[in-house]
């Protein structure tokens, strides 16, 4: 039973305690006028108001104008830095943006004999030089022919003078030969006479 009343006694007193906190406004400016121009006495069409009342009122004005002051200020300094921030990042964005102009420059060219070419008349030049080269290999290779088969006839014509050339040197030969013997027998016969 003691449990009980203690139990129901605490809940009680919580549900108190939380409503009166509820309730409770918060110590804003406007709620400070309010209160004062609540609490003030009345003369004629005007309000009267206690001079603690107003200095205190006064005060809080104050510490709450010196408080907005330093978040102002605070809030001025934050500014400035980010936006000193905010233009290193500009820069620092404008210098790595030339840097990557610079980059895919290089990427896209090609130095050749100190000329520095873009890949596309690299490609252009080099396939140029390619196709000039094979045009030139095919004409060598066609003219290589005929003067292979230019050589091979002049080689088989000489090959058959050759032959002939021996054997009319072999006839030539023969015939002299035989024409000093038949010189010999005649100058055999003549000194025999």
């Amino acid at each position: 039973m003691k449990s009980f009343i203690i139990g129901i006694a605490s809940i009680l007193l919580t549900t108190t305690v939380y409503s009166q906190q509820d309730s409770i406004p918060a110590n804003t400016l406007d709620y400070q006028f309010k209160t004062l121009y609540r609490k003030s006495s009345s003369y004629q069409e005007y309000k009267v108001i206690k001079k603690t009342s107003y200095n205190q009122l006064h005060k809080n004005v104050l510490d709450s104008i010196k408080g907005l002051t330093g978040i102002i200020n605070n809030n001025s300094r934050l500014i400035s830095s980010q936006e000193d921030t905010i233009s290193n990042l500009h820069k620092t964005k404008a210098a790595t943006t030339n840097k990557l102009q610079v980059a895919l420059q290089k990427e896209n060219s090609i130095s050749l004999f100190g000329i520095v070419l873009t890949k596309s008349v690299y490609a252009t030049i080099l396939f140029s030089i390619i196709f000039i080269l094979i045009v030139l290999l095919l004409y060598f290779i066609y003219k290589f022919k005929n003067s292979n088969v230019l050589t091979v006839a002049a080689k088989s014509d000489l090959q058959i003078v050759e032959d002939d050339f021996n054997l009319f040197r072999k006839k030539s030969l023969e015939r002299e030969q035989k024409l000093r013997r038949q010189l010999q027998d005649e100058i055999i016969k003549n000194r025999g006479n």
